[in-house]
């Protein structure tokens, strides 16, 4: 079974994940990449799993450099982000390169957490934004990231993880309808982190 938490017991010295770290970003990339799906022209959903948010976490700590004080933050943070084995957990990013185009789509774009859907075999699963901040502002400007959680019922994850069964992912935003089809390679890597 999957893990569904890091603990502190699983986070490696500074000085030892530095010499595997150019390593462990190549051997993950083949996992990202079938766990990336692209919905429309500048949405991308990033299945996140333990892989994904433990390297996320060691990334945090190596950068920042904030020693043993920053663990407890990372993992607070980012564990909530690991599949609890009935959901699958993205992160939504909003990739427009032009700082101006972004801010004026973003502005348009409140409450688009509450818009994000994952169809199984027809059964629509709304998405559950992680309730840590507030991703649309008062004006209304969503944030360029959002955190969403996919609660699946059991009948809902025995049918995902059937090869061959029809999943979509989609937003429904009146500013931003998409859809995408999940390659089947993405819903075998997916059908893992559903107990």
């Amino acid at each position: 079974m999957q893990k569904t938490e890091i603990g502190r017991a699983d986070i490696m010295p500074m000085d030892e994940y530095g010499k595997i770290r150019a390593d462990r970003r190549r051997a993950l990339r083949p996992k990202k990449l079938l766990r990336r799906v692209h919905v429309g022209p500048h949405a991308t959903f990033y299945f996140e799993c333990y892989e994904t948010m433990w390297h996320q976490v060691h990334e945090m700590l190596f950068i920042e450099g904030g020693g043993e004080e920053q663990i407890p933050d990372e993992l607070e943070a980012y564990n909530p982000l690991i599949p609890n084995g009935r959901e699958l957990v993205a992160t939504v990013m909003f990739e427009i390169d032009d700082p101006d185009r972004r801010h004026a789509f973003l502005a348009k774009l409140g409450g688009v957490e509450e818009t994000m859907t994952l169809e199984v075999d027809g059964a629509v699963v709304t998405a559950v934004a992680e309730a840590d901040v507030d991703r649309t502002a008062a004006d209304g400007k969503a944030s360029s990231v959002q955190f969403v959680h996919f609660p699946l019922t059991d009948e809902q994850a025995d049918r995902f993880k059937q090869a061959g069964s029809r999943v979509l992912v989609g937003i429904g935003h009146p500013q931003y309808q998409h859809m995408a089809a999940l390659p089947e390679e993405s819903r075998a890597e997916l059908a893992g982190d559903l107990a």
